[in-house]
């Protein structure tokens, strides 16, 4: 059952999940990945209830992380800030177009995109504009 509220975030820099999940890999090893943000989520039990953080590449929304905790970081200036800590699994979902954003926007799991289905993960994903004009479009 999925989660009744979630995070999506944009991915700036990397060009679809395998890249996300590249960059997670040389950056913490086999622990847990985090993102760290300037704001704390104020719905944050409901958030660890079994919530994910969607990712968004290119305007489009591919994959998501299951959130594990949060973490409290005092910046080197003194600012607290919050550590989104995520599963490594990175899960492929159905494309979703999704305007640009700025920071973090909570997402209502009825409004969440589905897992890909298994028979579709050994796929190669489409390029982010092939995936959003298809979601367009309805076809995917």
């Amino acid at each position: 059952m999925p989660a009744d509220l979630n995070l999506m975030k944009l991915c700036v820099g990397a060009e679809g999940p395998e890249d996300l999940a590249l960059w997670q890999q040389q950056r913490f090893g086999a622990g847990p990945a985090m993102h760290v943000t300037r704001m704390w989520p104020k719905r944050d039990e409901a958030l660890l209830d079994g919530g994910s953080i969607y990712w968004v590449f290119k305007g489009v929304m591919l994959a998501r992380q299951r959130l594990l905790r949060l973490d409290e970081r005092i910046g080197e200036d003194g600012i607290r800030r919050c550590a989104l800590v995520l599963d490594r699994d990175l899960v492929r979902v159905a494309a979703v177009p999704r305007r640009p954003f700025q920071g973090w926007r909570y997402l209502k799991g009825d409004e969440a995109p589905a897992d890909l289905p298994r028979a579709r993960l050994s796929e190669d994903p489409l390029p982010p504009a092939v995936a959003a004009a298809l979601a367009d479009m309805g076809l995917v």
